[in-house]
């Protein structure tokens, strides 16, 4: 006859959950918020549920909510602009060098009263409408929006009312810059190039004589011969490299350092490496 076991000496081992199992009920109780929604992302990519690149994009459609136009709009100094008094002749050649594919048209008073596609223009034959080209005939309704709109909202608009670029005016009204729906998806799936984009070695671009738009890939010698700057080329290659090590951290968008006599503010980096910066020389006290 065999002895009873008393109830307490029943050890009931736990059987551990699946990670799927896991995986499902934190799903469906809910993250509370966005970092434990990130957290979550970040276990699926480790189970092989998603690929580097697709949670790459599911982080950049989560942060396009904290950023505003101002922060990737092209600015106003940088727009190539068509006046409404430019004859036929002169259109095609600017339209052929910009490799641009819309243009904002202007008024005598520098007002934005149109948009100008490059598709519409080749109906007409430079020799023979010359005379009868009126650029009002064929302008495209111009959208405006804040600086201060956000990505998601804008992306939003982007796709229910069907157009891909709208000027961006500051609180005043006056234009400060214009966006497309091209920038706003960089913001989810990294840079979009093509073979038209501007050639990779070049580095710099100036907006004004003592602020420019530096790539962070930028070798730090070149950085040192463009600026007669002296910053330490034994550790890193890359101006990127240098930034990166000041901030003890991979710097996140809007992110600003000073290197006397520079001020760096990051526009543009990823969950790997800063992209793009904006380098402004300080001026020499008198």
């Amino acid at each position: 006859m065999k002895t009873p076991i008393s109830d307490d000496k029943i050890k009931i081992k736990k059987k551990r959950q699946p990670w799927f199992t896991r995986v499902h009920q934190a799903f469906k109780q809910g993250p509370r918020n966005r970092k434990q929604l990130l957290e979550l992302l970040h276990y699926a990519k480790q189970r092989n549920l998603l690929n580097a690149h697709a949670l790459k994009m599911l982080e950049g459609v989560l942060q396009i909510a904290d950023i505003h136009v101002r922060d990737i709009m092209v600015p106003h100094a940088k727009i190539t602009v068509i006046s409404e008094k430019a004859h036929l002749s002169e259109l095609l050649p600017l339209v052929i060098e910009s490799g641009h594919s819309r243009f904002p048209v202007i008024n005598n008073e520098r007002h934005v009263i149109g948009l100008l596609l490059a598709k519409d223009l080749l109906k007409y034959n430079p020799l023979a409408h010359q005379n009868s080209f009126n650029i009002r005939d064929i302008l495209r309704p111009v959208v405006f929006i804040p600086e201060s709109k956000r990505l998601d909202s804008l992306l939003e608009e982007f796709q229910h009312k069907h157009y891909h670029m709208a000027i961006v005016v500051d609180e005043y009204g006056a234009v400060s810059g214009l966006v497309t729906i091209e920038d706003v998806l960089e913001e989810i799936v990294g840079e979009i190039e093509d073979e038209y984009d501007a050639n990779d070695e070049v580095f710099i671009q100036e907006q004004n004589p003592n602020q420019f738009i530096v790539k962070a890939l930028m070798p730090i010698e070149d950085f040192n011969n463009f600026f007669n700057a002296h910053l330490a080329t034994h550790q890193f290659d890359t101006i990127g490299g240098v930034i990166a090590n000041r901030f003890g951290y991979l710097p996140k968008r809007g992110a600003s350092i000073t290197l006397h006599p520079f001020h760096f503010k990051v526009l543009r980096a990823d969950s790997r490496l800063i992209r793009l910066l904006q380098v402004t020389v300080e001026k020499p006290k008198n």
